[in-house]
């Protein structure tokens, strides 16, 4: 794991929405990487595709007890 450095905008948007979806800021935050990820390997990809790949990866994996 490493360090990654963000403008405080940026935290502070990420701080909220994380808030907002009881996630932690790290959870966040990497949920907005992984899209944006996916987004410019699939260039073709709408926001809504996105979501649908992550939902069905979601219901294939193993759920943590």
């Amino acid at each position: 794991m490493g360090i990654v450095k963000i403008s405080d905008q940026l935290h502070e948007m990420a701080k909220q929405r994380a808030a907002a979806l009881n996630r932690s800021i790290n959870a966040q935050a990497e949920h907005w990487m992984r899209i944006g990820k996916m987004i410019e390997e699939n260039q073709e990809m709408t926001y809504r595709d996105v979501w649908q790949r992550l939902l069905r990866k979601a219901k294939t994996a193993p759920t943590e007890k």
